[in-house]
């Protein structure tokens, strides 16, 4: 069985591994061939392109580097069609793979897109191409199962993944340094370097306003350490290259760029600030477009405003100071505990790669079959 996979980012690169696990634990024999990063490439098969080459956030930053984007466009369809798998498998990242979900179904290649793109926050149009182009959809978060039956699209909640990487909350402890040390922040300004360059110089700002805490940044594995130095300064912010996972079970509070790692720092139970900032005029655009009313998932899950966002100009020294010592309030603090432990029970429980890999192996079996079936009545077989 071969298995070809397009993951343009580190979130994407993480949940597409653990599905290859769960493949390759049902099916060993299984080929893979990809577009992601190193945790796929650990696991093994054939890579084209790393997720460094792939992230580009905003609509200017697209719109600037679009000749290279339709170029890795050109490449992954060649290569699809040179390779022809016995399934596509996409992991978010929508602008590009969405086109390769068109591509792939003209050319007759079953297609899973597992982690829906954000069409239920913008674009909602989008979700007839996807009716159209895609056999299997596999999402993550439970509110996506209404929306998409709300445009006559049936797709399986197979749960998030992250709960069998991180564990719940329940597994994880809020806590906060006892007098011998300092409260250790855990900085997670993103994987890629436009957002980093947006939010880390605040992060700077913030910390040096604050001696009483011990500031560690997560440096994002697909970024060179050279690249934060600068922003950095001689601010008194550590670099920790050992993961974001392993910095997480040390800190107290958080201060994490909007995506996946809001997921990731709640179920390991540690308050946050939720940040973010880009370019002005992919905002101004962003804010006609977006139909929902939060930034991260948390809030998007728990449908209200569990952990505090600072958007844009509300993203300053002085707001992310205030908000960040309210982190270390006990009454907070136990009303974030009882929100993370909503949100955990609302994510289904374990087993997301696992359901997710059946859910493609019985599309290629059932494909397979019916294949056989029509070869033996075009040959007159019964």
């Amino acid at each position: 069985m071969k298995v070809y996979i397009i993951a343009g980012e580190a979130s994407g690169d993480l949940h597409a591994s653990n599905l290859m696990k769960a493949l390759r634990s049902r099916e060993p024999e299984v080929e893979f061939r990809f577009w992601g990063g190193d945790r796929m490439a650990d696991v093994g098969g054939k890579p084209v392109r790393h997720i460094r080459e792939l992230a580009f956030m905003g609509f200017v930053e697209v719109i600037q580097n679009l000749r290279k984007i339709l170029g890795f466009l050109d490449q992954a369809k060649n290569d699809l069609v040179e390779y022809q798998p016995d399934v596509l498998v996409l992991v978010d990242y929508p602008g590009f793979n969405m086109r390769m979900a068109r591509f792939a179904k003209e050319r007759g290649i079953p297609v899973v897109y597992y982690i829906s793109p954000q069409v239920w926050a913008w674009k909602q149009g989008r979700v007839e191409i996807l009716k159209q182009t895609v056999d299997r959809m596999l999402v993550v978060l439970p509110f996506e199962t209404e929306f998409y039956a709300r445009f006559g699209m049936d797709v399986e909640f197979v749960g998030h993944p992250l709960l069998d990487e991180v564990g719940s909350t329940a597994e994880n402890r809020m806590s906060v340094a006892d007098g011998r040390g300092k409260p250790l922040v855990a900085l997670l300004p993103g994987s890629r370097k436009q957002e980093i360059s947006q939010v880390l110089p605040v992060f700077v700002e913030t910390a040096l306003q604050l001696p009483q805490y011990r500031f560690v940044l997560a440096a994002a594995p697909s970024v060179d350490p050279s690249f934060y130095l600068p922003l950095l300064g001689s601010a008194p912010i550590e670099i920790s290259r050992s993961g974001t996972y392993a910095l997480l079970r040390q800190a107290s509070a958080a201060l994490v760029t909007s995506g996946t790692a809001t997921l990731e720092t709640a179920l390991f139970g540690v308050p946050q600030t939720v940040c973010f900032r880009a370019n002005a005029l992919s905002v101004w655009i962003a804010r006609r477009l977006v139909k929902v009313r939060y930034i991260s998932l948390v809030n998007l899950v728990l449908n209200r405003e569990s952990v505090k966002e600072l958007i844009q100009g509300e993203l300053n020294s002085r707001a992310l100071k205030q908000n960040l010592q309210k982190l270390f309030d006990e009454t907070e603090r136990e009303r974030i505990r009882r929100d993370y432990d909503e949100l955990a029970k609302a994510l289904g429980g374990p087993g997301a790669s696992e359901r997710a890999a059946l859910a493609i192996l019985g599309l290629v079996k059932n494909r397979a079959q019916n294949l056989g079936f029509d070869r033996r009545n075009s040959s007159g077989l019964a």
